[in-house]
């Protein structure tokens, strides 16, 4: 039987799978800079550390341009909002393929950087509309799975083509991805789609909900925690665990892998239970990261602890933005960007505080425990957000367009499931 949106129940629209696609080559073109700084600095003529913005300023540009870009862009119709993003991210990529100046190409990721903020912004809304109330959490997961599977596969292709063909290789095969993608964006998402009656008012005015603050807590906490770890996993595997540096990307391999099966188990546990699913995986999330500090000596046991860290920590993410967005109510947009903005903020700050460990006494341990003291403290909004209710009134993210006002009957909100 058919849902709201039109589709069968555990079925995704095809549409949903095309934007993870996208998602897949947004997150390969943010992580596959860090395998290819040493060929990156040598052709640029700058030093590693300061080829390291490259990273930095993609990172800010997501912080920042998400939510500007999903202003900015708020009146365009859904489909030319897409296109042009991909559009712009393919000519961000070929602009810094061509160039031999570090500025250019340092700007060049910024601008790909606010593209890639305003595809996730306006894509979420869209993959959630298209699998209706019944399957949205599924969809975000999905979603974020393109961005899980760009570590499992794009990053390590990236990285490993870029040995033989410079680091510009990987860059002209994005940019001739990213346009393809925009065509078959252009194919797949429907007309009726794009006609869609928006309020920067009730944009703004969705940000009032206490509980959408907690929400993006939770995701910037989660993420915070993963990556504080993820970030100096390297150095722990080698210099602790004993693992020779030549192995140590198929552990990162095994951690893509654990972050692919969380973002599946909460894209499908997070609809019926959001709030047990989420609580339940950040509290594990904490204690494999704790666990790290005695167990990461032993090359099986930290290879194994990489893995759950993947597993645990992801399985929050497409629960907590779908819960974000489910409060944004008719509002989404502005919503979902801050969720991108929230995820980045957390491995910004993650990162830092846990670089700040690794120098002191703490030494390779200190990045372990800051990160199991972040996914514990995600605990805090969730079981806030637990205490007051998740189902009291809240709407599901339903962007109506004016065709679809016409030709459907009212409906009735649909509520977020009850926890017990």
């Amino acid at each position: 039987m058919p849902s709201e949106s039109g589709t069968t129940p555990g079925r995704l629209p095809f549409v949903v799978w095309v934007l993870a696609a996208g998602t897949f080559l947004m997150g390969t073109t943010e992580f596959v800079v860090a395998g290819l700084l040493p060929e990156l600095a040598g052709d640029l003529g700058v030093g590693v550390s300061h080829a390291g913005l490259l990273i930095t300023a993609f990172a800010v540009g997501m912080i920042i341009g998400a939510p500007a870009m999903a202003m900015a862009t708020l009146r365009l119709p859904q489909r030319q909002t897409l296109v042009l993003a991909l559009s712009v991210f393919c000519l961000g990529h070929l602009v810094a393929a061509l160039s031999t100046s570090f500025t250019v190409v340092l700007l060049a990721r910024v601008v790909t950087a606010l593209a890639t903020g305003a595809f996730w912004s306006v894509g979420f809304v869209v993959a959630t509309t298209a699998a209706g109330p019944r399957n949205a959490t599924r969809a975000t997961g999905v979603m974020i799975g393109g961005l899980t599977l760009a570590n499992v596969v794009g990053v390590p292709i990236g990285s490993f083509a870029g040995q033989f063909t410079g680091w510009r290789g990987p860059f002209w095969a994005l940019a001739v991805l990213s346009g393809l993608a925009a065509v078959f964006i252009g194919r797949f998402i429907p007309d009726r789609e794009q006609r869609v009656e928006v309020s920067l008012r009730a944009e703004v005015r969705a940000l009032r909900q206490g509980r959408l603050w907690l929400a993006l807590g939770a995701a910037m906490l989660i993420m915070g925690g993963v990556l504080a770890t993820y970030t100096y996993v390297t150095p722990l595997l080698t210099d602790r665990a004993g693992i020779p540096a030549g192995a140590v990307p198929l552990v990162l391999i095994a951690f893509g892998f654990g972050a692919l099966g969380g973002t599946t188990t909460g894209g499908r546990l997070g609809d019926r239970r959001p709030m047990a699913t989420t609580v339940t995986a950040a509290a594990a999330t904490a204690l494999v990261l704790l666990l790290m500090i005695p167990l990461s000596g032993n090359p099986v046991t930290a290879t194994l602890l990489v893995f759950l860290m993947g597993l645990t920590g992801f399985t929050v993410n497409p629960v907590v933005t779908a819960l974000a967005m489910r409060f944004a109510g008719d509002a989404p947009t502005l919503t979902s960007a801050l969720t991108t903005s929230a995820f980045n903020t957390g491995i910004a700050a993650g990162s830092l505080i846990a670089g700040t460990a690794l120098d002191s006494s703490l030494g390779l341990t200190g990045p372990p425990l800051v990160g199991a003291v972040i996914a514990a403290l995600t605990l805090v909004p969730l079981i806030a957000l637990a205490v007051s209710g998740t189902s009291s009134g809240t709407r599901i993210v339903a962007r109506r367009t004016a065709s679809a006002r016409r030709e459907e009957p009212a409906q009735v909100p649909s509520q977020v499931p009850s926890q017990r």
